[in-house]
């Protein structure tokens, strides 16, 4: 094992807590885009099989989604590619609303060329991909309490500030 792998691993963890997403968050956005690439794929396939050249290059680019979303999520189905586990790596270090930028776009590509059912239902899975990580950009929800709190204290700065404007009226 070499320098490098090892400062990987030491840097891999300190990114990926950085984002603030549970585990299971974070494998319910793998598993999204594990599906997202397969109903790419097959819908991609699909289809390329048309004398429609605006629906081959649907298809086309429906595969090269599928490629980029195994190879960002899911590398372990791409391991006879020497570059895989560089491009996750460098996939892993993106904030969630980067990811979700690029995933939705991504998806959105192929329909907007090619307005059929295939592209549509092809894509879905994919773009919710990107909805997961956009919903994890957003963060957690509060609890109740803290917003009661903050809520208090707003009611409490709006009172003061029509005692303050009362006052100064009725002296005027």
């Amino acid at each position: 094992m070499s320098s490098q792998d090892e400062q990987f691993r030491a840097a891999a963890p300190e990114a990926a807590a950085d984002d603030g997403m549970s585990w299971w968050y974070r494998w319910l956005c793998r598993i999204a885009g594990l599906i997202g690439g397969m109903s790419c794929a097959v819908a991609g396939l699909w289809n390329c099989v048309t004398i429609n050249p605006l629906n081959i290059a649907a298809g086309v680019w429906m595969m090269l989604n599928a490629f980029i979303l195994f190879l960002c999520e899911v590398p372990f189905c791409c391991q006879f590619i020497e570059f895989a586990n560089a491009v996750s790596a460098r996939a892993e270090k993106l904030r969630p609303w980067q990811k979700a930028a690029f995933y939705c776009s991504m998806a959105a590509f192929p329909v907007l060329l090619s307005l059929t059912l295939t592209t549509l239902f092809g894509n879905a899975a994919a773009f919710a991909t990107g909805v997961l990580y956009g919903m994890a950009a957003l963060g957690k929800k509060g609890d109740a309490i803290s917003y009661a709190r903050i809520h208090q204290q707003q009611q409490q700065k709006q009172m003061d500030e029509e005692k303050l404007t009362g006052d100064t009226e009725g002296q005027a």
